[in-house]
């Protein structure tokens, strides 16, 4: 499901809305296929009391195997990596959910990392640095972690240019960004000392 819009501050856009790679689940795929295959080979290959038993313990880790996929399922469906025209945002969860915020002006660094085999599926991890507490944030099973890391560096451009940018401030311009300060501090995203500061910045005080 996508991210909802209802969360989103006023004038705040999504440029990016992704769930895991589909490689999130491949696991719990291959351990229903195991305990098929397993089941399959006891019925041909053994008979009797042996073969009962035997059906039984395949019978059994079929259904774990399918509970265990259909829990990654419901994960992999209520997971979110966000990129805004303000802030990174991944949330999680199928009943109690929990998220990360990382607004694009603290964003330092923003690096990828893949393998030979994530590579070829187009997976990988991002790794991003950020000024604050939460100092460096790992998001892995990312579809294309190159674009996506490309992406974030143009939104943080694109969210400096409004906030610091030259030529002046537009009233509607100021208003628009205390707007947007003031939702980041009742989220508890900035400190405030951090929105006093970033409001003095914006009214040239």
């Amino acid at each position: 499901m996508p991210y909802p819009k209802n969360l989103l501050n006023d004038y705040e856009t999504v440029a990016l809305d992704l769930h895991p790679h589909w490689w999130y689940y491949t696991k719990a795929i291959l351990a229903v296929a195991a305990a098929v295959i397993f089941a399959i080979v006891v019925t041909i290959a053994f008979d009797g009391t042996l073969e009962t038993g035997l059906q039984w313990i395949g019978i059994a880790a079929i259904l774990v195997s399918l509970g265990w996929l259909v829990k990654r399922y419901a994960t992999w469906s209520t997971t979110n990596f966000v990129v805004t025209s303000d802030r990174v945002i991944y949330r999680s969860g199928v009943v109690r959910k929990s998220g990360i915020e990382i607004p694009l002006e603290r964003v330092n660094n923003v690096s990828s990392n893949q393998g030979v085999f994530e590579r070829m599926l187009g997976a990988g991890d991002l790794l991003i640095e950020s000024g604050g507490e939460s100092g460096q944030q790992r998001f892995t099973d990312i579809k294309n972690p190159n674009r996506v890391q490309n992406l974030i560096h143009a939104q943080r451009e694109a969210n400096n240019t409004r906030m610091y940018g030259g030529g002046g401030n537009s009233g509607s311009d100021v208003a628009t960004q205390l707007e947007k300060l003031e939702g980041m501090l009742e989220r508890g995203t900035l400190s405030q000392e951090e929105f006093d500061a970033q409001k003095r910045r914006l009214l040239g005080d």
